[in-house]
């Protein structure tokens, strides 16, 4: 999301970087976005998440495809925290048993303290950040680091959630925000120029200027970097539509969930520091059920993909209802009390500006009428 003055244009335009300090027009971007599959059905050991050569896209032996959620990353394998299985398949998933209660996640930011504190609210953990909701199952929208003071603690409690949930018969699952895209390249790209369309850019500077923390960089490792690059961009979960950004640059990848899933997937692992900066780009766009034509273009998503609710992070609601507080604290802090149902009721956004003092949203779905 992007925290900062904000062009208040239609959600499809994209945003315009500046030569070298990679700036929108609309100030510095802090958005979320996207990727598939970290968390789909196939069981990993820790040893799938080795990397391959650093810069290099990842070897394939015969019959690979990014639609095979169950074969290992190819490369080493470091030696990888536990439990961070992401791909177990759940007792319920596998057995065809009744699925849980449905949660989803907005915006998170590195707020480690008020993520714990809202799952706990809701009974999905303990005090002691272990997964208690058995058979339940839990989205996260996107954007975990950038901002807040513990992004990498996040990921991990994610991590550790996903094979906690998986045991207990429900699940844990995460879609890629545009913050995840940011990450992957500064970690991978660094200064290495991209063509912004308005001049030349890098990531690091695009990762400092929205919030990047080099205590999140200084923690980072390969498998985090792995983990990210196989989330999924979209899921459709009781007839909502899940996505990271308010944008519909998802019609961009395929016209159905899994082509779009599998389509971003595969460009990650060509190590492209342009085609990544393609993707970061396009998922910073926003705001693309707010404003005349908004009900229209939610629809259209919906029509595309299924569900009858377009559910997302990335804008915060503050921004979407012109309620823009301070980042100094020298405004009131903006007044979220839950989602934000618009766009004639086919969105819900899910971000309450946790990184202006609003509030980390975590909701049961559906919303009662």
């Amino acid at each position: 999301m992007v925290e900062g003055p904000m062009t208040q244009g239609a959600g499809r335009g994209s945003d315009v970087w500046h030569g070298g300090a990679g700036v929108t027009a609309s100030g510095p971007v802090n958005s979320g976005a996207m990727g598939p599959g970290a968390m789909g059905p196939g069981a990993m050991s820790p040893g799938a998440m080795g990397p391959g050569p650093a810069g290099a896209a990842e070897p394939r032996p015969e019959g690979y495809t990014p639609t095979r959620r169950d074969l290992p990353v190819i490369g080493a394998a470091p030696a990888v925290p536990t439990p961070t299985l992401v791909d177990t398949p759940s007792p319920a998933s596998a057995g065809g048993g009744e699925q849980g209660p449905l949660y989803v996640v907005g915006d998170v930011h590195g707020y480690l303290d008020e993520l714990r504190a809202a799952l706990l609210n809701q009974g999905l953990i303990d005090t002691e950040d272990h997964w208690i909701a058995g058979n339940a199952r839990l989205w996260f929208l996107g954007d975990f680091t950038d901002r807040g003071p513990d992004g990498i603690g996040v990921i991990d409690l994610v991590m550790q959630l996903s094979a906690e949930a998986a045991a207990a018969g429900g699940y844990c699952k995460a879609l890629m925000g545009n913050h995840e895209l940011l990450l992957i390249g500064a970690k991978r790209f660094g200064d290495t120029p991209v063509g912004s369309g308005a001049g030349t850019a890098s990531f690091q500077a695009a990762w400092l200027l929205n919030g990047g923390q080099r205590s999140d960089m200084e923690r980072l490792q390969e498998h985090h970097i792995q983990w990210m690059s196989r989330l999924d961009a979209m899921a459709l979960a009781d007839d909502h539509l899940l996505v990271h950004s308010d944008t519909t640059a998802y019609l961009e990848y395929g016209d159905n969930i899994a082509d779009v899933n599998d389509a971003i997937t595969e460009a990650l692992t060509h190590h492209d520091a342009d085609e990544t900066w393609d993707l970061f780009r396009k998922f910073t766009k926003r705001f693309a059920f707010r404003d005349d034509a908004g009900a229209m273009a939610a629809r259209e998503l919906l029509d595309t993909y299924g569900g009858r609710r377009v559910v997302h992070g990335h804008s915060p609601i503050p921004y979407l209802l012109g309620e823009v507080g301070s980042e100094d604290g020298e405004d009131a802090a903006p007044q979220v009390h839950g989602p934000h149902v618009y766009a004639d009721s086919l969105a819900i956004a899910m971000d309450g500006g946790v990184t202006m003092a609003g509030k980390l949203l975590v909701s049961r779905l559906p919303l009662p009428a």
